[in-house]
């Protein structure tokens, strides 16, 4: 009973989503072959992530989701959780197999830099040139105090394929997961999924050694860095996202 209970809820999201998709999105409309790769992939995925969360003891479907991406590691990572009282739990780390840029945030257009700091998904692309993407909401308040304030840059997803100019890749296979399962926690009532950005995994020796030879001599980095780094310590020590807000001077402050 209780299998016969997931898969009908199972189908109600995958429902829900897709008509989501089809009233929210016209160019699903306009592209018809969009449809059935991406009913398709919903059915084939889900089934393979299904058995992979029960696999690791994680409760299907999940009912919140965090993302958090290293640059310098060239990581991101899957962290789930069903309930506000639990801490969140990592499902799966992916590769990173391309992303351009440097350490340190994105300040303008066209500087090629993979953005750093906090940020949220705020589009589902299913016809992306890119097999499929999902779109972060930069510039975010942060961004708009520091950055270019004509053109600073703008359309960074976390996408397929294997190419950047300021996206993270993360190839075809492993963006479909993340795709799907980003669109039933959204389709469960999430509406804002966090995707935290970071330059390196500050727990990682030889990453924190990179790190600081990096900054050297620049001291805005550095003051950035040292900022966003109190948002990383808070979820290793309670695996929870803390409250960020930003203030006058685009700073992140844990509230």
């Amino acid at each position: 009973m209780k299998r016969l209970y997931l898969y009908f809820t199972l189908t109600a999201l995958l429902t829900l989503f897709a008509n989501v998709l089809l009233f929210a999105q016209p160019a699903l409309l306009e592209n018809k072959k969009s449809v059935p790769k991406t009913k398709d992939m919903f059915s084939r995925i889900a089934d393979s992530a299904k058995k992979q969360f029960e696999e690791k003891n994680l409760n299907w479907p999940p009912q919140s989701l965090y993302i958090r991406s290293f640059k310098y590691d060239r990581l991101l990572e899957l962290w789930v959780k069903n309930n506000a009282e639990d801490g969140y739990k990592l499902f799966k780390t992916y590769h990173v197999c391309m992303q351009s840029g440097s350490i340190g945030p994105k300040r303008s257009e066209g500087d090629n830099q993979v953005p750093e700091g906090f940020y949220y998904i705020n589009e589902f692309n299913p016809n992306s040139n890119y097999h499929l993407s999902l779109g972060l909401n930069y510039p975010n308040a942060s961004d708009k105090v520091l950055s270019n304030s004509v053109k600073p840059g703008g359309d960074i997803y976390i996408h397929g394929n294997c190419v950047s100019t300021g996206c993270i890749a993360i190839q075809d296979m492993p963006i479909e997961e993340v795709y799907v399962i980003a669109a039933l926690v959204k389709a469960n009532g999430q509406d804002f999924i966090p995707v935290h950005i970071f330059p390196v995994k500050y727990d990682n020796e030889k990453s924190l050694n990179y790190l600081t030879e990096s900054i050297k001599g620049s001291q805005v980095v550095h003051k950035f860095i040292l900022n966003i780094k109190s948002v990383f310590d808070f979820f290793e020590e309670y695996k929870q996202i803390p409250v960020i807000i930003v203030n006058k001077k685009g700073e992140y402050v844990i509230n």
